[in-house]
């Protein structure tokens, strides 16, 4: 257990990286919203979503009633962390049959994009320690990120603040850009969701814009799925 344990943590420490400086800039992002720095780092302490924690943030911070707030956060994070539950039921198929309930509930707070790639990737089934091991270095460098940066935001000019801000946006912009060089697809969907947000942005201005984007975001997968409906191999099938 304890080799697994130690494996899962090595595999995790270029995850810990990537997500120490994404999460500084989350942590800048929040203290320029109004969080305190623990409440930032409590966020990303129990939420360990990049995405949706910035949506969060932001919606919180636009105002207006309570009610609002609640039912844009609960579209918002549901469309935005849904793919969560996907690489869950995915992933579920590489599990170790030690594997227990219990165990699966645990892992299942740890799932990001990339802890599932890793994990998924293993040529044997994944053991709850390895899981554990993985997740537990990631999770370390995602809280410790924010901190740091929620900290620096502080204190660093407003000029420098500003600049550190963007890492966030910079990571969504690396993961979106190689796919939609290669898949035409990928490309229509994102610039259709770029271009209903200009929309939204300047034809719609009452509506907030953490909605704007998750309808956005909607609108524009849907148009892909019917523009490109995947090609099934009929050879294949019997």
């Amino acid at each position: 257990m304890n080799g697994q344990f130690a494996k899962g943590m090595r595999h995790g420490i270029p995850i810990m990286l990537g997500y120490l400086s994404v999460s500084f800039g989350f942590g800048i992002l929040a203290v320029e919203n109004g969080f305190a720095p623990w409440v930032a780092t409590l966020i990303s302490a129990t939420n360990v979503t990049s995405a949706g924690q910035a949506s969060g943030v932001l919606t919180i911070a636009a105002g207006g009633t309570l009610l609002a707030v609640v039912l844009q956060l609960l579209i918002t994070q549901f469309v935005i962390n849904l793919r969560y539950s996907l690489m869950a039921i995915s992933l579920s198929q590489k599990l170790d049959p030690s594997f227990t309930t219990p165990h699966r509930l645990a892992a299942g707070f740890g799932i990001t994009d990339e802890i599932f790639a890793v994990a998924y990737a293993q040529p044997t089934p994944v053991t709850p320690a390895y899981m554990y091991g993985l997740i537990a270095v990631s999770w370390l460098g995602w809280v410790t990120g924010t901190a740091l940066g929620a900290v620096a935001g502080q204190l660093l000019p407003d000029m420098v603040a500003d600049a550190m801000g963007i890492l966030l946006y910079g990571m969504f912009i690396a993961i979106v850009v190689p796919p939609a060089r290669k898949e035409k697809r990928v490309l229509f969907v994102v610039l259709a969701a770029a271009g209903l947000s200009v929309l939204f942005r300047f034809a719609l201005p009452v509506i907030p814009s953490s909605l704007a984007v998750v309808i956005s975001a909607v609108v524009a997968a849907a148009l892909g799925a019917w523009w490109f409906p995947l090609q099934h191999d009929e050879e294949g099938e019997g």
